[in-house]
């Protein structure tokens, strides 16, 4: 490390590169924390994490207990001495909302996400039917929606500009799209056949959106448009794609080898297929100009509506954890089949990296992390997380320390810090190892004003 400051002292490292690098080293030191704490108020597992992501200050968590947190991760509440002149930074919950409260959830809160705008409102959805939305300045419920089953993920498009939707995966079979600016459904989106267990937004389009559900399908969605545009399949491959192979030259090579084989000569042009009447050879007339029942045009227009294409499965079973990478080319899945894949999003093709054996939870979902250069990807896989490398497939760390099932991690790329929840209540941190030294500053005074 040393001597990579020798080198941007020297002009030798340009600043971003400098930079890169020590994020990099950083990341690659990671460890369970030795100067900070979270305090963790919840009495149940911990299902959702998140900092917010307009100042990355602002841990919210989310539990079975029907409880939800904030933490500052910035500013300690308090420090505990651990030895002569050394500190243990701990952060306790700023505020929390359980059943206590008037309009808090009754059953397990599976999802908590920040307003991707700003601090000044969170969103939550729960096993008692509703997602609530919250003003972080009075903790009061400002907003809800009844949904027609148990809420399992939910989610908001952290580039959108023209919308304040958010996705909901529930066990019904459709999506729904909930507006905050109106407090009604905008629309649903049909087409899963089983409970949808996760939802992620695209990280380049403010209008695509990805589902996984509990049939094994991945499903991409254009929300201006009916219907689903793409689902995955993972016997589609970018290995065994080649270019099509052109309709006249596929109709010469036909009439070729009928020639050679009754010895007519060759010469003569082909009939074009198109001018053959309905009773011969050729494609018939669509009637009314509608599209032929085959051919390649169908799929080009609604490829998701096809029969072949509507049953393909990304997963041997529940699709359980969906991660986009942050320049939004490349989709990570993890499945109840205990599969991670990693798959190309303009082609849709499963990319074949082939992630090291990992044992992952079946009856509940997963929140996956990515590093902000998606060079790793953080897979709760039962007692411990792993980071995989996500180009290769292997282990690159493994991170133990709950004493139970984890279910939910998130990466802050501001502090290179990871954080997991488990079902053992905790909320652990994982930094980059420093030594405790007697500099550490006292809690300062400090006032939250929370976003407007």
């Amino acid at each position: 490390m040393w001597r990579e400051i020798r080198d941007r002292e020297a002009g030798k490292t340009s600043p971003n590169s400098f930079k890169n690098r020590v994020n990099s080293f950083r990341i690659s030191n990671l460890q369970l924390s030795n100067h900070k704490d979270i305090v963790s108020p919840h009495r149940g597992s911990v299902n959702s994490l998140q900092v917010d992501l307009t100042e990355g200050r602002y841990l919210l968590s989310g539990a079975s207990d029907a409880s939800a947190s904030v933490f500052d991760i910035q500013r300690a509440t308090d420090f505990e001495g651990v030895g002569e002149g050394a500190s243990i930074a701990k952060h306790r919950s700023l505020f929390s909302i359980d059943k206590q409260h008037q309009n808090g959830h009754k059953f397990a809160i599976t999802s908590a996400i920040w307003y991707p705008i700003d601090t000044g409102l969170f969103v939550t959805g729960s096993y008692d039917h509703y997602i609530k939305v919250w003003d972080t300045n009075s903790t009061q419920m400002v907003m809800n929606f009844k949904m027609p089953g148990k809420v399992y993920r939910t989610a908001m498009s952290p580039v959108a500009t023209t919308h304040m939707l958010i996705a909901a995966g529930t066990e019904d079979v459709q999506v729904r799209l909930c507006d905050i600016a109106s407090g009604a459904f905008a629309h649903t989106l049909s087409g899963h056949r089983d409970g949808v267990m996760t939802v992620e937004w695209s990280t380049s389009s403010e209008w695509i959106l990805v589902t996984g559900g509990c049939d094994g399908a991945i499903r991409f969605w254009d929300i201006r448009r009916a219907g689903c545009f793409r689902v995955l399949d993972q016997s589609q491959s970018q290995l065994g794609r080649r270019p099509p192979v052109p309709a006249r030259s596929a109709m010469n090579k036909v009439i070729t080898s009928k020639a050679l084989s009754k010895g007519q000569n060759i010469s003569v042009k082909p009939r074009v297929p198109q001018k053959k009447s309905a009773s011969g050879n050729g494609v018939k007339h669509s009637p009314l100009g509608q599209i032929p029942a085959k051919g390649p045009i169908k799929q080009r227009l609604h490829p998701g509506m096809l029969s072949s294409q509507d049953r393909a499965t990304a997963h041997y079973g529940a699709v359980t954890g969906l991660k986009t990478t942050e320049d939004g080319m490349h989709l990570l899945s993890a499945g109840s089949d205990s599969r991670m894949r990693l798959w190309d999003v303009e082609s849709g093709c499963n990319t074949l990296v082939n992630f090291e054996t990992a044992r992952l939870q079946t009856s509940k979902p997963i929140q996956l992390a990515t590093t902000q250069d998606s060079t790793l990807v953080f897979v709760p896989c039962m007692t411990s997380v792993k980071a995989f490398d996500v180009w290769s497939g292997k282990t690159h760390v493994t991170f133990r320390g709950h004493y139970e099932y984890v279910n939910c991690c998130w990466f802050s790329s501001q502090d290179q810090e990871l954080y997991t929840g488990g079902n053992d209540r905790q909320i652990l941190v994982w930094s980059p190892a420093r030594l405790i030294s007697d500099e550490d500053e006292g809690p300062a005074e400090d006032q939250d004003n929370w976003s407007d």
